[in-house]
């Protein structure tokens, strides 16, 4: 253990694994070296009911699986795909290669330069942890394939039955930033070993799809039609999601998601700032989840956005940092 780690009773697991805890019993596992990932996040009521929020692979500790397919993957500084691992930034020419960053099966980079990779704790207590990624100095391979430097600093709080997720994102570089951020949260279904999946409901507050050709937005979006629409909180079972909503309504200056299991009576609802303006709506093959993934950004943002297409994509000047914030919290209903 670090003499943090030993001061505050933080425990420290094989390949840096940490572990936040709070009074109420609530508790948290971060894979350090693996994305910051927070593959675990087990929340206690306020009536007593522990629920095991997320989902995971058995091996993940061990890297049995990739990191984008468990508990909460970070993306940056691009979320989802970069078409062909190629694009133009001012007049320049980009090539990422599967070399160097991942990649999915048809040739397209993809989850940014930090979901592999560790990162570095800066301060921690029981209940909470905090690290940075730079790409100049955790990933210095990968510096060349960006137009600019790129710094992400994340913090994972526990408060009652709520995970906090802080998210700074700053220029360190001299040249403009140009960035997008997502999660890819999986949700474990259903909340309760007594209740049904199928039964769960799931709810995402967008009223449009972009249109998909093989996982890449054409730039083009439709109002929800022959997709599921998600705000009409619709059943798990028969779902099958791989879909970029956008059009999304704030609540109360959130943007709101939620999952109901209504034979457990329990909720859980994920907020953001209205900042993420996209969620990727996913339901993985090899899991009984859902991903409900806010983005700030449209898939392949930075090749749509030098297209006239208003894609997200966010260019943060010289020195300057922004901030962003996610939470998930579990609560028993009528």
């Amino acid at each position: 253990m670090t003499p943090i780690q030993w001061l505050t009773g933080l425990k420290d697991y094989s390949m840096n694994i940490l572990e936040i805890s709070n009074s109420r019993g609530s508790r948290a596992k971060i894979a350090v070296d693996l994305g910051f990932n927070c593959f675990s996040f087990s929340a206690v009521t306020a009536n007593g009911n522990c629920v095991d929020v997320l989902s995971a692979t058995e091996d993940f500790e061990t890297g049995g699986h990739p990191a984008s397919r468990s508990g909460i993957p970070l993306l940056f500084p691009y979320p989802n795909r970069i078409s062909g691992g190629q694009y133009s930034w001012n007049g320049r020419d980009y090539e990422l290669t599967p070399d160097l960053v991942p990649f999915d099966k048809t040739g397209n980079a993809i989850h940014g330069f930090c979901i592999d990779r560790p990162w570095r704790v800066v301060s921690q207590s029981q209940s909470s942890v905090t690290a940075v990624f730079r790409t100049s100095i955790d990933a210095p391979e990968r510096l060349s394939l960006w137009p600019a430097d790129a710094e992400i600093e994340v913090t994972y709080e526990l408060s009652g039955a709520c995970l906090l997720s802080i998210i700074k994102v700053h220029n360190p570089s001299k040249q403009p930033l140009p960035w997008g951020f997502g999660t890819h949260a999986y949700f474990r279904l259903p909340l309760s070993s007594a209740s049904s999946a199928e039964q769960c409901t799931i709810y995402a507050p967008a009223s449009r799809v972009w249109e998909l050709d093989e996982c890449l937005p054409n730039g083009k979006t439709r109002a929800v039609s022959d997709r599921p629409d998600l705000s009409r909180s619709l059943a798990f079972g028969g779902l099958k999601l791989d879909d970029v909503y956008t059009d999304v309504a704030a609540e109360n200056g959130n943007v709101i998601c939620r999952i109901i299991d209504p034979a457990a009576k329990l909720l859980v609802e994920q907020r953001c700032s209205t900042a993420f303006r996209e969620i990727v709506a996913f339901t993985p093959p090899w899991a009984t989840a859902v991903c409900l993934e806010p983005y700030t950004c449209v898939t392949d943002a930075i090749n749509l956005q030098q297209k006239g297409i208003d894609a997200g994509l966010q260019v943060l000047p010289p020195g300057e940092t922004w901030s962003g914030r996610i939470e998930i919290e579990v609560r028993a209903i009528e």
